[in-house]
């Protein structure tokens, strides 16, 4: 009788959820493929960021559950269970000096994940690394952006985290755009407001998502027949993750960002999405990455569950 291997969350290598490894991804393999962003060049002010990936797949490892996948007592629900198939792709290689390289970098990785059939999940970094993986969706038609965050990031300072979303609404495959959980005083200028707005954003401040309610953000997210999603983790409030490098009072909590997330899964196709901008050194306590982690693995499961109904998995059992 084979002995049982007991694989507990402290042991072997910290992938993300303890998920098979596939660094080479001319093999890659799979329904879901996570990899990080190690890069936080493109931050004016608190830097560290490019140990995000490292530590959410640290505390994520608390969570591998493999082929057995997720139990939702609240919504009756197995999650990410087999025959779906998720792996740790590994880091987009950085040149520490060199951010063309590194954004080239990156959009062909993303790119080589949906070659390959696979959900690109990418772990920041910067924000900045958004604008690099949203170059690489020019292949999907009828595309919209869905952004959580504290800030608007339409600022004019080209390249740093201040600005993916302004240069996303620049490339012509991106025509729809919904922001959610801008709130304070920072959150860009009124002149970079103007500009989402005349582009056609829909935004949805904190204070105002949370009064609506989640059924409500969720019908004013354009309708599209793809989305792509992008979380800052400031998005949330300070309190939940301080683990930052512009926090803010008064943001949104993880109950109504997942369901809101559910929510985007259910309305259309989810071609990818990241989650950025932890940065450990700042959150003693571990809460920060651990969110970032949870609401990952919360949103890879909607995504897969959506095209499990579809019958449009890769791996079918």
């Amino acid at each position: 009788m084979p002995k049982k291997i007991h694989n507990l969350p402290i042991t072997g290598i910290a992938s993300f959820a303890k998920y098979p490894i596939c660094t080479n991804l001319d093999e890659l393999d799979a329904d879901v493929c996570v990899m990080g962003i190690p890069y936080d060049q493109s931050t004016p002010y608190l830097t560290g960021s490019k140990f995000g990936p490292r530590r959410i797949r640290e505390v994520s490892c608390h969570y591998g559950r493999g082929d057995e996948g997720f139990w939702d007592p609240e919504r009756q629900e197995q999650y990410l269970a087999a025959p779906v198939r998720v792996v740790d792709g590994g880091d987009v290689d950085i040149h520490p000096m060199d951010f063309h390289e590194t954004f080239d970098n990156i959009t062909e990785t993303v790119r080589k994940n949906l070659s390959k059939g696979a959900l690109p999940v990418m772990m920041g970094g910067d924000h900045s690394v958004t604008y690099p993986e949203a170059r690489a969706f020019d292949q999907f038609e009828d595309l919209c952006i869905v952004q959580f965050d504290a800030h608007l990031d339409f600022g004019q300072r080209t390249y740093t985290n201040g600005s993916p979303m302004r240069l996303i609404s620049q490339l012509p495959h991106f025509k729809k755009m919904c922001q959610i959980g801008m709130r304070g005083l920072g959150s860009n200028t009124r002149e970079d407001f103007q500009a989402a707005y005349d582009f056609g954003s829909v935004v949805i401040p904190a204070r105002q998502a949370l009064e609506m309610g989640d059924a409500e953000v969720i019908k004013k997210i354009p309708q599209a027949k793809n989305y792509f999603v992008t979380i800052d983790i400031d998005g949330y409030d300070m309190n939940t993750a301080p683990g930052v490098g512009s926090p803010s009072p008064g943001g949104l909590n993880y109950v109504f960002e997942t369901d809101v997330l559910e929510g985007i899964a259910k309305k259309g196709n989810v071609v990818g999405f990241d989650l950025v901008e932890v940065a450990p050194q700042y959150d003693p306590t571990g809460i920060t990455p651990r969110l970032g982690a949870m609401t990952m693995l919360a949103f890879m499961g909607f995504i897969m569950k959506e095209k499990e109904k579809k019958g449009l998995l890769k791996h079918r059992s």
